[in-house]
């Protein structure tokens, strides 16, 4: 299936934390805070200004980027666990 965000939204994809320490300890899924890191997998069109015109979005799929931590809304698409969020949502794009 494929999914195509409207206006300024953005589907971004968490990117996951490693399992483990920096010491070795194994951390169990109940311990492990959500990241707040990931990558834009699709963006809509953009928002319309007070003037009508379409105002782009800053992200691209493929930006690795970060937001907060109750950002977005979760779903799941084909199996996969994603997030849409308003653009306005990310903090940033990471270099």
């Amino acid at each position: 299936m494929t999914f195509r965000p409207l206006h300024d939204r953005v589907v971004v994809k968490r990117i996951e934390e490693e399992e483990k320490t920096a010491g070795g300890i194994i951390l169990p899924d109940a311990a492990k805070e959500k990241p707040s890191e990931g990558e834009v997998v699709s963006v809509g069109a953009g928002a319309r200004g007070e003037d009508g015109k379409l105002i782009a979005l800053d992200v691209k799929a493929g930006d690795k980027v970060l937001f907060g931590k109750w950002s977005g809304t979760e779903i799941k698409i084909d199996g996969e666990d994603l997030l849409i969020m308003k653009e306005s949502d990310i903090m940033g794009v990471l270099g």
